[in-house]
């Protein structure tokens, strides 16, 4: 049994218990962060930020929610943004952060692509990265589900008919999803099963899971330097803070993500009280109606790139386009080939293939929204399809890459 001493304050006897204080180092005391990095890496401390707004707000908002068919509409629309004091900020609030999270969630993940941070050594730290990104994409489907609007139904209905796999016709399985034929009581059960329990809980696992794949290889830096962390953390601890390269998590870099949040948070609540409309669907404004179609039937804007790649091709082709652009990205870490852990901008070919893949996830966003006639149909096709050689031409474009 471990031996204990006479506690001399309440922390001595709680450290004796719980090792707090060892806790404390490993966790951000003696957690160390290498100097030379920009804001683009205060991007997680954001995601984390927003998670907790989410979580309260959906708290404040589970309070009012009806989740039955009959009620689920009125009761967002009417009781919580009408009746309930505040609950209109509220929602507000959970509807931009769900936004929001997906614009941070792409900064980051572009960010560590052209940084080189899934490489040798932080594999799962982009995996766990990559894992979050769909448990976040799952909660947020789930999440617009709950209103029953108009989108919510039908946006409900095209997507899960997705696990139907085409001429395969596994109609038993989608019906298994939704509970019934059609979306209808036991959908919505699932799905706010899904989004106020399930899912928040996985996320919160992840989010630790990936904070504990940082702890070995570290956080990445802006010049692909391999800092000897041990050495530099013992210059930084016998003093020499300005000679060592790296810092303190706590409170050093804290602080520095602390500022960086503070200035999104202006660009985050001014859209709250000046802009919600962005994250609020109109045609979600009206309640579900199965027997009425919307003209147009398109999911929430971060998952449009996704959408525009699948619906240009026949119905087989497209579930395979898609289920390729959901699969590959996992798999970045082994198609680049480059031994290189550098910015893109030191890369050669990979240069153009990154910002040549940003700007064409943008194009296809962009064409996800609009209606899927000539000329936007034309434009999604190309983009798609050059989506898919982009991907495959990675491990061509960096093999023969020379050492930075």
């Amino acid at each position: 049994m471990a031996q204990f001493t006479k506690a001399t304050s309440v922390k001595d006897w709680l450290n004796q218990r719980l090792a707090i204080e060892k806790v404390e180092k490993v966790m951000g005391s003696e957690y160390w962060i290498p100097k030379n990095i920009n804001f683009l890496w205060a991007m997680g401390m954001i995601l984390a930020f927003l998670f907790l707004l989410l979580t309260v707000s959906g708290i404040f908002l589970l309070m009012y929610y009806q989740p039955h068919v009959d009620t689920a509409f009125y009761s967002v629309n009417y009781t919580i943004m009408s009746e309930v004091d505040f609950g209109w900020l509220w929602r507000h609030i959970h509807a931009v952060a769900s936004s929001v999270t997906f614009l941070i969630i792409y900064i980051h993940m572009f960010t560590a692509i052209y940084y080189g941070s899934y490489k040798k050594g932080r594999e799962m730290i982009w995996i766990t990265g990559m894992l979050l990104f769909v448990t976040f994409s799952a909660g947020a489907f789930s999440g617009y589900m709950l209103p029953w609007g108009q989108m919510s139904y039908w946006a409900g209905m095209v997507i899960t008919n997705i696990f139907s796999l085409g001429d395969l016709q596994f109609n038993g399985l989608v019906e298994w999803i939704r509970g019934d034929y059609a979306p209808g009581q036991a959908f919505l059960n699932r799905f706010f099963m899904l989004h106020v329990f399930l899912l928040p809980l996985a996320i919160m696992g992840l989010i630790g899971l990936h904070f504990a794949a940082l702890r070995i290889p570290h956080v990445n830096n802006q010049d692909g330097e391999e800092i000897d962390f041990e050495a530099e953390s013992k210059k930084y601890l016998a003093g020499d803070k300005k000679g060592s390269k790296v810092m303190r998590f706590a409170n050093d870099f804290l602080s520095k993500d602390v500022m960086v949040l503070g200035i999104f948070l202006v660009f985050f609540f001014y859209l709250v009280f000046f802009h919600y409309t962005f994250a609020l669907d109109p045609v979600n404004l009206d309640p579900a109606d199965g027997l009425v179609t919307p003209k147009y039937i398109y999911p929430e804007w971060y998952f449009l790139w996704s959408y525009e790649i699948l619906r240009p091709f026949s119905v087989n082709i497209g579930l395979i386009a898609f289920g390729f652009s959901q699969v590959i990205f996992f798999l970045l870490p082994w198609l680049d080939r480059s031994p290189n852990t550098v910015a893109a901008s030191r890369r050669g070919l990979f240069k153009y293939w990154f910002w040549l893949m940003l700007i064409n996830m943008i194009v296809l966003t962009a064409m996800g929204k609009l209606p899927p006639k000539d000329p936007f149909s034309t434009i999604g096709l190309i983009s798609a399809v050059l989506f898919i050689v982009m991907w495959l031409a990675l491990p061509f474009i960096t093999k023969n890459e020379k050492k930075a």
